[in-house]
C-alpha cells in the first residue's frame, strides 16, 4: 500500500462537505463562499469537495481561504479539460498549498458532452496522460468516480480511490470488497434537514429527479436491486430512503454511519434543500457540525 494513502485518510476524516454551490463562477459570490469555506474549515470538517464538474482553478481560492481543510474536485470532467493542462495547474497548487488538493476525476454523462465515448478507455488514456506530463499527478493524489466495477477497479489500481456518487450503503459494501482495504472510498450522501417526513421526500424528489435522467446513474440503481418504477416523479420512498438522509441532524449522523459502517473512508455530506442547487446552505452545516464528531480547528 502506498503510505500517502493512510495520511490521506486521516486528513479527510469521517466528514467533508460537497456541494456544487462552492464553486466561485461569479465574482459577486467569491467573498462569500471563501467566508464559507473558512468556516467549514474551523468547524472540523475535513474535506470540500466541488460539485458541478470544476477545474481546478475553481479549487484554488478554497485553497487560499482555508488553512487545513482538503479541497478536492468533486468531479471534474476528463472532457473538458485536457490532461496537461489539469498536471500543470495541479502543481501550481501543490506549490501554494502543498498537499490539501485532491483531484477528482470522472468521465460525466454522455447526455451533458457531445465528447462521450468509450468511457472507461478514455480514463485510462487520461491516466497516462497525467502520469506522463512533465510533473505528474501522483496516482495518491487523484481519485475517481467510480461506480460500475471496471472503474471500481481503475481507482484502485491508478489512484488513491474512489468517490462514487449518488450510491446507497449497500453499493458502499460492494465497492469495499472490489477495493481492497487499502484504497480510499468517498461516496458522496445527500442530506435533508427537515423533521417532516412528507416535506424532507418532496425536497428530496425535487432534488433527485435530473439525476435520475441519467443512466450512468440508473443503470448502476438497477444493478443494485432497483426498477424502473423506483425512477418514476422524482423517486420511490424505497429509493429516497436509501440514497438520502432525511431527518433531523441525529438522523443524518446515523445514515451516514451506516455508510461508515459498510466500508466508507470518508462521507461527503451534501445538504439539499428547497432552494436548489446555487444557494449554500451554510447554517445547516453549522448545525450538522454540532452532531457530528467532528475535529475542531483551534
Amino acid at each position: 500500500m502506498n503510505a500517502d494513502i493512510p495520511s490521506l485518510k486521516t486528513a479527510l476524516g469521517p466528514y467533508g462537505v460537497w456541494s456544487g454551490a462552492l464553486r466561485s463562477d461569479e465574482p459577486g459570490r467569491r467573498a462569500d463562499i471563501a467566508d464559507a469555506a473558512a468556516e467549514l474549515d474551523e468547524l472540523g470538517y475535513g474535506a470540500l469537495w466541488l460539485g458541478g464538474s470544476p477545474g481546478v482553478e475553481q479549487a484554488v481560492p478554497l485553497l487560499a481561504a482555508t488553512r487545513r481543510i482538503t479541497v478536492a474536485t468533486g468531479i471534474l470532467s476528463i472532457w473538458l479539460h485536457s490532461a496537461e493542462d489539469v498536471a500543470a495547474r495541479f502543481a501550481d497548487a501543490e506549490d501554494a498549498h502543498g498537499g490539501r488538493f485532491l483531484l477528482g476525476l470522472g468521465v460525466s454523462h454522455g447526455a451533458l458532452t457531445d465528447r462521450y465515448r468509450r468511457p472507461y478507455s478514455a480514463m485510462r488514456a487520461y491516466l497516462d496522460a497525467l502520469d506522463a506530463a512533465p510533473r505528474p499527478v501522483p496516482a495518491e493524489r487523484r481519485v475517481l468516480a467510480a461506480l460500475g466495477p471496471k472503474m471500481l477497479e481503475l481507482s484502485r489500481d491508478r489512484s488513491a480511490g474512489a468517490h462514487p456518487y449518488l450510491v446507497t450503503a449497500e453499493h458502499t459494501a460492494q465497492a469495499r470488497v472490489t477495493l481492497g482495504e487499502s484504497a480510499l472510498l468517498a461516496p458522496e450522501l445527500k442530506a435533508v434537514l427537515d423533521s417532516d417526513p412528507a416535506r424532507a421526500r418532496a425536497t428530496a424528489r425535487a432534488y433527485l429527479s435530473r439525476y435520475l435522467a441519467l443512466p450512468n446513474y440508473t443503470n448502476n440503481l438497477l444493478r443494485l436491486g432497483f426498477t424502473a418504477e423506483d425512477f418514476a416523479d422524482g423517486g420511490s420512498d424505497r429509493l429516497l430512503n436509501a440514497v438520502f438522509a432525511l431527518g433531523d441532524p441525529a438522523a443524518v449522523r446515523a445514515r451516514a454511519e451506516e455508510f461508515l459502517a459498510a466500508g466508507a473512508d470518508h462521507v461527503a455530506l451534501q445538504v439539499v434543500t428547497a432552494d436548489g442547487h446555487d444557494v449554500f446552505p451554510l447554517a445547516a452545516y453549522r448545525t450538522l457540525a454540532e452532531a457530528l464528531p467532528l475535529q475542531r480547528s483551534r
